[in-house]
């Protein structure tokens, strides 16, 4: 049986773009959508509910957001097979819990508006540091991000090491769904103490620095399939900086995690945490070896 495309949903306005997105998503791959709210609460207790579920005078009940979203996604996608439960359960666990039998887990932001939209809710950061499966943060919520091929490019940040290829590996199947290029980013820095002027450099100290990130790109890159169109980036900064730059023209930034069995904090690193915080568009973190 396939395994769906999971979205969580907890009744704000973030939350159900998040389910718009998924539903796009589980129609690319041909998936059905799991709809789940989770909470030891039968009744909605929050403060930021989405304008099209209901307002401050009428109680809300957690079937009450997980019936609206359904909905939401069914109108979006018709022939999508959509479902949906309620999980008494701890958010934080119950997601990840979902993510052990989903082909991908999706979730929103938290917060309405200035500060608040751009800050992170600690589920999705939980999730997408400790889920199985690929955990897609839906970001950019000023522009329907929501929608397929807006800017026309996936990207994706290559890293050294044998996991980079499970990471484009998604990456260029992603790409390959939307049919739009696959950008492949790899970012070098010069250590401090090489700087160009030190007296005691001879040549260009940073080429071997930048080799370096064009063989890591290749290795990564050497098993895409011939269709998808690949463009190649070695950037000098940080990967961080270099990643969210590149996020505000893409339609999605790939970013790996790598899994460590015995590890029991988040595995994400200081790169995939900061783009989940600073991305202009859905950011989806990828478990490796």
């Amino acid at each position: 049986m396939d395994l769906p495309v999971v979205v969580g949903t907890d009744g704000s306005e973030a939350s159900l773009r998040a389910v718009d997105w998924a539903a796009d998503e589980a129609a690319l791959r041909g998936l059905p959508l799991r709809v789940v709210y989770a909470s030891l609460w039968e009744r909605y207790e929050g403060d930021a509910l989405a304008r099209d579920i209901g307002g401050p005078d009428r109680e809300v009940t957690a079937g009450d957001l997980v019936a609206a979203a359904v909905r939401r996604a069914e109108h979006r996608q018709p022939d999508l097979k959509v479902t949906g439960d309620v999980l008494p359960e701890e958010p934080e666990y119950a997601l990840v819990a979902e993510g052990r039998r989903a082909a991908a887990l999706v979730l929103g932001t938290r917060g309405r508006g200035g500060i608040a939209e751009a800050l992170l809710g600690s589920v999705s950061l939980a999730a997408a540091g400790h889920a199985d499966c690929p955990v897609v943060v839906v970001r950019g919520s000023h522009d329907n991000q929501a929608r397929r091929a807006l800017r026309g490019r996936v990207v994706v940040g290559v890293g050294e090491g044998p996991g980079a290829t499970d990471v484009v590996r998604f990456a260029a199947e992603e790409a390959r769904r939307r049919g739009v290029p696959l950008d492949a980013v790899s970012a070098w820095k010069r250590p401090a103490h090489e700087a160009s002027g030190h007296p005691l450099l001879t040549g260009d100290p940073a080429r071997p620095h930048e080799e370096r990130a064009v063989a890591a790109l290749e290795a990564a890159l050497a098993g895409v399939a011939e269709e998808v169109t690949v463009r190649r980036h070695t950037v000098e900064g940080h990967a961080l900086r270099v990643l969210a730059d590149a996020s505000w023209e893409a339609d999605l930034l790939v970013v790996g995690a790598r899994r460590r069995p015995a590890h029991h904090g988040s595995r994400l690193g200081r790169v995939a945490h900061g783009v989940l915080h600073r991305s202009g568009c859905p950011v989806a973190v990828v478990p490796h070896s």
